[in-house]
């Protein structure tokens, strides 16, 4: 059974890394800087 979640465990690390990837390669730098930037500017709520 550990080895069961152990797996399970891997194949959705797999999947995290390669949706970083496909992004990553996918995006324009300019949309991969506004996305990185957004949780440094979402306390700027001076409206």
């Amino acid at each position: 059974m550990t080895y069961f979640i152990f797996a399970g465990d891997m194949l959705v690390m797999l999947f995290m890394v390669v949706l970083v990837v496909w992004v990553f390669w996918r995006s324009s730098d300019k949309t991969i800087e506004k996305s990185a930037r957004i949780p440094l500017e979402d306390e700027d709520t001076d409206a």
